[in-house]
């Protein structure tokens, strides 16, 4: 059944919210040196929009007489995000912000996929989430060009 599917996405889009969550957690408390402090700050700023992300996940699944799995089975794939070892590598950071943006951008699509002319909900839910996920993307690829026009990557 569809709403089986849909569920199962958006299972996984939770999981993807909560895992990015730890990481820029981490991302934002690790970093040190002069140009890390609007990497941690605009981090800070994600990490609540993508808790929230999370959340919504969590309640669309809940209305659609799902299941909000526990933390049993949690299962990261972020490697990408891993802090680096070396706090003031910020660049690492900002290409695994990318990262993740662009793999949220690409399964948000696929679910607003799935969902079209099935489950309007989940899809305007999903368009919303998605055109954050967007913004969070351009913005960090601005701070990428400019480590690139800076050459330092």
């Amino acid at each position: 059944e569809r709403r089986t599917e849909i569920v199962e996405i958006l299972t996984k889009a939770y999981w993807m919210e909560i895992e990015t969550v730890m990481s820029y957690i981490a991302n934002s408390t690790n970093p040190d040196g002069v140009r890390a402090q609007e990497i941690i700050e605009s981090l800070e700023q994600d990490v609540q929009e993508e808790l929230g992300h999370a959340q919504q996940f969590a309640q669309r699944i809940h209305e659609l007489h799902g299941t909000v799995p526990g933390s049993m089975s949690f299962a990261a794939e972020q490697s990408y995000l891993q802090p680096p070892d070396d706090p003031t590598d910020i660049e690492s950071i900002v290409r695994g912000v990318i990262e993740a943006e662009s793999g949220a951008i690409e399964h948000y699509t696929r679910i607003i996929e799935a969902c079209d002319g099935v489950d309007w909900v989940t899809q305007d839910m999903v368009i919303e989430i998605l055109r954050d996920e967007e913004g969070h993307r351009r913005l960090f690829q601005g701070f990428l060009r400019e480590y690139e026009a800076e050459g330092r990557s």
